[in-house]
């Protein structure tokens, strides 16, 4: 049977299968890609930064929808070897753009080079710019310009080590953007990183769940939408839902899974606390965005006050680093009292990302198990102490 069927709706080809590109923060790819092997996509290559696999159409809502630690989910259109601008160009046009982008498409392109002879990123934007433009008038019929007053279809080419490789951006802003934050503190930590904290966890939804440096509440509404099976994407828009060769079933069926698929009745016991009482009510907003409710509990406390009451929880946290200066002694006082606290406490499983390097000496333990992430740009541990196993 043939790869491709015809699709009135905009009178063009389409590839029933899709390359797709979920982009990934260093250090959370094979996160990424055991999510991706979740959704039921076998076909999967892991590289730096990105997690490459082939699926039908329909993976494009399904990815952007359920994917809760990639950065951006993007349409690889083509990938070729490119030493010189007139082969940049021709292979470009080479592509079937027309197969993605309508007459009336309005398509930017931005760029990236690492290692390569085509080393100017505005040149190369501006020859893939053109070859695109050359190929849609020919594929289209369209004698003049290009009106560009459509969807939106963001291109990216990127070359590394002279291949170069050409997207389309399905998802619009950031993943990470879930559309429940209506207000954070100075230093949010995304959204992706945080449901890739819980994920390091084996914590399960019928245990207790503390964070004890809550901030804007990022790391306990990721545990409570991974606790009731919530898709992280159900509360916003993507850039792909306005392209007209994605059938609109395709969307439908996919929130309609996501929708069967969130179990609204699991309890759960999640709690977040922070010293500062705006923070608090931040964190109460962002859980009614999110729309949890009153589901997480959250409270003004400070660390030292700490006291938990039920056995073989779990404690994730992003505490402060303590890099400015004036505040790492502040900061290694709550490490110490943190450590003090949970020492009484052996069946609990506490989790911590720090850039703290003595942060382990200080809490008074040594971890069972670090990884190295990145917070942004900031080099960070995320250090893993295993509770006592229940008897």
């Amino acid at each position: 049977m043939s790869c491709y069927h015809y699709l009135k709706r905009n009178e063009y080809f389409m590839p029933q299968k899709v390359t797709l590109i979920a982009t990934a923060a260093m250090g959370l790819e094979s996160i990424v890609a055991q999510e991706v092997k979740n959704l039921g996509y076998e076909d999967v290559e892991v590289e730096n930064g990105r997690v490459t696999f082939e699926a039908d159409i329909s993976a494009i809502p399904r990815a952007n929808l359920w994917l809760r630690t990639a950065d951006r989910v993007k349409l690889q259109v083509g990938k070729f070897k490119a030493f010189t601008f007139d082969e940049l160009f021709e292979k470009t046009k080479a592509l079937p753009w027309e197969s993605y982008i309508p007459e009336d498409g309005e398509f930017p392109v931005i760029g990236k080079s690492v290692k390569s002879k085509l080393y100017s990123v505005p040149d190369c934007q501006s020859i893939v710019k053109k070859a695109i433009v050359e190929r849609l008038k020919q594929r289209h019929g369209v004698a003049s310009w290009l009106k560009e007053d459509g969807a939106f279809y963001r291109v990216e080419i990127a070359l590394h080590k002279d291949t170069a490789l050409l997207t389309i951006d399905t998802s619009g802003s950031g993943l990470h953007k879930r559309g429940y934050r209506t207000g954070q503190g100075e230093a949010p930590l995304k959204e992706t990183l945080a449901a890739a904290l819980v994920q390091l966890t084996n914590w399960t939804p019928d245990k207790p769940f503390v964070d004890p440096f809550c901030g804007s509440g990022t790391i306990a509404i990721e545990a409570a939408l991974i606790g009731q099976n919530i898709a992280p994407g159900f509360n916003r828009e993507f850039a792909s839902e306005e392209w007209g060769w994605i059938p609109q079933k395709v969307w439908d069926d996919a929130f309609q899974e996501a929708e069967d698929h969130a179990n609204y009745d699991q309890p759960l016991e999640i709690t977040g606390y922070d010293i500062d009482h705006r923070m608090i009510e931040i964190s109460k907003s962002n859980a009614m965005e999110a729309g949890l409710g009153d589901l997480i509990q959250w409270k003004q406390m400070q660390v030292k006050d700490l006291r938990p009451k039920q056995e073989n929880g779990y404690l994730v946290s992003n505490p402060p680093y303590g890099e400015r200066i004036g505040e790492r002694e502040e900061v290694e006082t709550l490490y110490r009292d943190l450590g003090s606290i949970m020492r009484d406490h052996p069946s609990w499983s506490v989790y911590i990302l720090t850039s703290h390097s003595g942060f382990e000496k200080i809490y008074g333990r040594q971890a069972s198990k670090k990884r190295k992430l990145f917070n942004g740009y900031i080099k960070t541990d995320y250090y893993q102490f295993f509770g006592t196993r229940p008897k």
